[in-house]
C-alpha cells in the first residue's frame, strides 16, 4: 500500500529569519520531524512565547478542562479580520456564548435530516459536472462543497450569479491572503492601522458586500413571510434565550462568512484528499464503491436518499475519518493564557501562545498505531477508541467544537458516495501532493487524478 504523502520537515535548528520566512509560506514545513513523537515544543522570542502541547492530558486541560483559562488567541484573529469580522470563530467570553447560543440549533440532529435533500442535490450536479480524464480534485470539491453551503445555508445553486460571484472572490481572497502579518507576531495597539495588500482587502470588502446582499435580501424576504425554511432562516430568526434579541444585519454577515470558510474550505479540502487516498488505494476503493450501490435505487427513481441510509455507509465514514486524522483540514489551534502557567515543569506567562497541533496529534507516535500510514479499517477495532478519544480532533473538542462537524460528516459520505456510483479514481504517481497549510491543509501544486466511468 502507498504511504500517504507527508510534507517536508525543517532542521531542528534554523536561523530566525528563516523560520519565519518559512512559516510566511506553509506552517507544517517549518516543524521539525521530531514534534510527532514529542510532548511539548517551546518557541521563546522577546516578542513571543510559545508552546505546542502534544500529550492528551495537556489537549484535554486546555479545550476541555479550563476553556474559559485558555480563549482563542487574539493574535489568530489578525489575519482573519478583514474577512471574519466579529463571527464565533475569533470571538470570546460573553460575545462568543451569546453567538453560539444562537447558532446551534440550525445545526441540531432535525435540521441535519431536513438539509439532506439539498446535500443531495449538490452531490449530484457534481458527480454529473466531473468527465473523464485527468482533471485537478481540488478545484472540484472546492466547487461541490461551496454549492453545498449555498444550498443548504440560502437554498440557492451555485449557478446563481451571486453565488458564483462569492465563490470565485473566495477563491481569489485565499490567493492573496497572508498567513502571517505582523500584528500576529508582536501585539500591537488596537489604534495601530494593520497592513494587509491591496488585493486582499479588495477580494474581503467585496464577499463581505455580496453576503450583506444576500443577508438584506432574506431579512425582507423573512418580513415578508416569503422565506424558505434553510439554515440562514434559522439563524436569522433564532432568538438569543437569554436576551429576546436575534442577529442583525452585520452580525449575520460575519457569520456567514465563517460558515462559508469552514463549510466550503475545510470540506473541500477534506474530500480532495480522501479522493487521493481512494486513488492510491484501489483494492480499498473497489470496496467502497460495492458499498455506495446503496444509492443505486435512488439514482434510478431520481429520489434523494433519506437520512437513515448513511448508516448504511459505515466504510465510506471510516475511510473520511481516516482522512480527517491524516489531513485535518485545519491543522493547528491556537489558544492563549489569561494566567501564569506550568507545563511540564516549563512556565508559561500570561499571553502565552498554546497550540494544539491537530496535524501532529494525529499523527502522534505515543498516540496512535502506524500514524503515518492510511489504514481505514483500523476504525473498527475496539482498539482505536482510545487514540480517537486522544488524538483524532478534526473539530476540535470541548465547548468550542466545530457546531457543523455532523453536516460535514453526513455531507461528505453522500458526496464520496455518489462519486464512487459513477467514477473511478487513479493517482498518477509522477504527481505526489505534496501537503502544505494556509487557511487550509492542501496539496502544493494541486491533487490531479484521473476520472473514469464506472461499469
Amino acid at each position: 500500500m502507498t504511504r500517504p504523502p507527508m510534507p517536508d520537515h525543517r532542521a531542528d535548528r534554523v536561523a530566525l529569519w528563516r523560520h519565519l520566512a518559512m512559516f510566511r509560506r506553509d506552517i507544517l514545513s517549518t516543524q521539525p520531524a521530531r514534534l510527532y513523537r514529542a510532548k511539548m515544543a517551546e518557541v521563546k522570542l522577546p516578542f513571543l512565547h510559545s508552546v505546542m502541547v502534544n500529550t492528551p492530558d495537556l489537549v484535554r486541560l486546555v479545550l476541555q478542562e479550563r476553556p474559559r483559562d485558555f480563549p482563542k488567541s487574539e493574535r489568530v484573529r489578525e489575519g482573519l479580520r478583514l474577512l471574519l469580522g466579529n463571527s464565533v470563530f475569533v470571538t470570546n467570553g460573553p460575545v462568543w456564548e451569546r453567538q453560539r447560543r444562537m447558532i446551534d440549533p440550525a445545526f441540531e440532529g432535525g435540521r441535519l435530516r431536513e438539509s439532506l435533500p439539498a446535500m443531495w442535490a449538490a452531490a449530484e450536479a457534481c458527480a454529473q459536472r466531473l468527465s473523464p480524464g485527468t482533471v485537478e480534485i481540488e478545484e472540484q470539491m472546492s466547487h461541490a462543497a461551496a454549492d453545498v453551503i449555498f444550498r443548504t445555508l440560502f437554498s440557492l445553486p451555485i449557478e446563481d450569479a451571486t453565488a458564483t460571484q462569492v465563490y470565485q472572490s473566495f477563491r481569489a481572497h485565499q490567493c492573496s491572503a497572508p498567513l502571517l502579518n505582523l500584528a500576529a507576531l508582536i501585539p500591537l495597539p488596537r489604534w495601530l492601522p494593520r497592513y494587509f495588500p491591496r488585493a486582499t482587502r479588495a477580494t474581503a470588502a467585496h464577499i463581505r458586500a455580496l453576503i450583506t446582499q444576500m443577508v438584506a435580501a432574506r431579512m425582507a424576504q423573512i418580513a415578508a413571510g416569503t422565506a424558505p425554511d434553510d439554515l440562514a432562516t434559522k439563524i436569522l430568526t433564532t432568538r438569543d434565550p437569554e436576551t429576546g434579541a436575534t442577529f442583525t444585519r452585520d452580525e449575520m454577515v460575519d457569520q456567514v462568512a465563517i460558515f462559508f470558510l469552514a463549510g466550503h474550505e475545510t470540506s473541500a479540502s477534506a474530500l480532495a484528499w480522501t479522493l487521493y487516498l481512494l486513488a492510491t488505494h484501489p483494492e480499498w476503493q473497489a470496496r467502497l464503491a460495492q458499498e455506495a450501490e446503496a444509492l443505486r435505487p435512488h439514482l434510478v427513481q431520481g429520489t434523494p436518499p433519506d437520512f437513515g441510509l448513511l448508516r448504511r455507509l459505515p466504510l465510506i465514514r471510516d475511510t473520511f475519518r481516516e482522512a480527517l486524522r491524516l489531513y485535518p483540514p485545519v491543522p493547528m489551534l491556537v489558544r492563549e493564557a489569561t494566567r501564569p502557567e506550568e507545563f511540564r515543569g516549563r512556565k508559561l506567562g500570561q499571553g502565552a501562545q498554546v497550540v494544539v497541533s491537530l496535524w501532529h496529534m494525529g499523527r502522534h507516535e505515543g498516540v496512535w498505531d502506524e500514524p503515518h500510514d492510511f489504514r481505514p479499517e483500523r476504525w473498527q477495532l475496539a482498539a482505536t477508541k482510545a487514540p480517537a478519544r486522544d488524538g483524532f480532533l478534526p473539530f476540535s473538542s470541548g465547548p468550542r467544537v466545530c457546531t457543523g462537524a455532523g453536516f460535514a460528516m453526513a455531507e461528505a459520505v453522500l458526496i464520496l458516495a455518489r462519486l464512487l456510483c459513477d467514477w473511478q479514481f487513479r493517482a498518477d504517481p509522477a504527481r505526489v501532493p505534496v501537503p502544505m497549510a494556509h487557511m487550509t491543509v492542501r496539496a502544493r501544486d494541486g491533487i490531479w487524478l484521473e476520472l473514469m466511468r464506472r461499469n
